[in-house]
């Protein structure tokens, strides 16, 4: 896509969706953006001055006051995975354009140069009325969402719009979509003994960035190149299995998932696997993911050395070879893996029946 901004005439793309609205009442407002030819982020902007009101950024000072909402349900996603986690904000760290939010319910990685543009958002869903507030890219894509609860402060939360108002409430945002992504190394450029050398001398699975940087690389391509001893290749039917097995085996885990702006984090059991149609789905109480099972293009079985031994994760990659969503064992730093995780990633890669070439 060029690098160059793109504007929505707002009343033109909000009469459209009302059309839309009126011949499916339910449809979801990221659904109906991409049949319009829109962004999420321009079809909620067009409805500012209705049931959306725009709030200023930067927005660290928005995120430093969400514990004051209480219970709330966070969301953050991409094409391919949608994660949703309740609980309450805390341990807030915001420093230059990085966060972090280490909760033991809301465990987020935030990098703040991508949150453009924010929203407060009320709309009326099956359920009633809805309450949120919004963060998308410079795309218009969504990087998180905060929802209200039935046990939220709802006084807080207007309170908080109401301090972070934007004075600008006209409809409407200029999205300017990014780049292309620039190219890593081929094959043929990288010193292949140092890059495998460099991954068997790992001492903390962060050190793994600092690799790829160094060889110019991204994660599939290093996946590739890898010793099979440290990155095996799985069918895509690994995350049904490994989800399941977890399930059964009653074996805490840690699901990843996100987008350019946002990391999302559940640490802890899973039960109720539920696959349906081209989704597989976590239908928790306080945790629910959906994946597209039909934008899946592979699965690897990832194996990284530390100082505190082997840390083992499933790493699933959708159909434009983008990272989409990571599954480790619960553990903390300084302790070793759980036996338990790393037998359950041996079984799910005995499960193979055919591999990729």
């Amino acid at each position: 896509m060029p690098d160059t901004p793109e504007i929505f005439e707002p009343n033109d793309l909000l009469s459209r969706y009302n059309a839309l609205k009126a011949d499916n009442p339910m449809v979801r407002a990221r659904d109906a953006a991409a049949q319009l030819g829109a962004s999420e982020g321009e079809l909620v902007a067009a409805r500012c001055g209705a049931e959306v009101i725009r709030l200023k950024g930067p927005f660290k000072e928005l995120i430093a006051a969400l514990p004051e909402l209480g219970r709330v349900m966070v969301l953050t996603r991409n094409e391919t995975v949608v994660h949703e986690r309740k609980g309450v904000f805390g341990n807030i760290s915001l420093d230059g354009h990085v966060g972090v939010v280490l909760n033991e319910t809301v465990d987020l990685r935030l990098f703040l140069k991508f949150w453009v543009h924010g929203f407060a958002v009320e709309e009326t869903v099956r359920s009633g009325t809805r309450r949120s507030l919004q963060f998308f890219d410079r795309a218009g894509m969504a990087v998180h969402k905060v929802y209200l609860l039935e046990e939220s402060d709802a006084v807080r939360f207007d309170g908080l719009i109401a301090a972070h108002r934007d004075a600008d409430q006209s409809p409407g945002i200029a999205v300017k979509p990014y780049g292309e992504a620039k190219p890593g190394a081929t094959a043929s450029e990288v010193d292949l003994d140092a890059f495998r050398a460099g991954w068997a001398g790992l001492q903390d699975v962060h050190d793994f960035h600092g690799l790829l940087r160094k060889h110019r690389l991204d994660r599939l391509q290093a996946l590739r190149l890898a010793e099979e001893r440290f990155a095996a290749v799985l069918p895509v039917t690994a995350l049904r299995s490994a989800l399941e097995k977890a399930a059964a085996r009653e074996v805490p885990i840690m699901v990843f998932a996100g987008n350019r702006g946002c990391i999302q984090i559940h640490s802890g059991p899973v039960s109720n696997i539920r696959p349906m149609e081209n989704w597989e789905n976590v239908l928790d109480p306080d945790f629910n993911l959906h994946v597209r099972s039909d934008r899946l293009m592979t699965a690897y079985a990832v194996r990284k050395p530390t100082v505190d031994g082997i840390v083992t994760a499933l790493e699933f990659y959708d159909n434009d070879g983008v990272h989409v969503a990571q599954l480790f064992g619960v553990r903390k730093p300084g302790q070793p893996e759980s036996p338990d995780w790393r037998r359950l990633v041996e079984d799910v890669e005995a499960e193979r029946d055919e591999v990729p070439a």
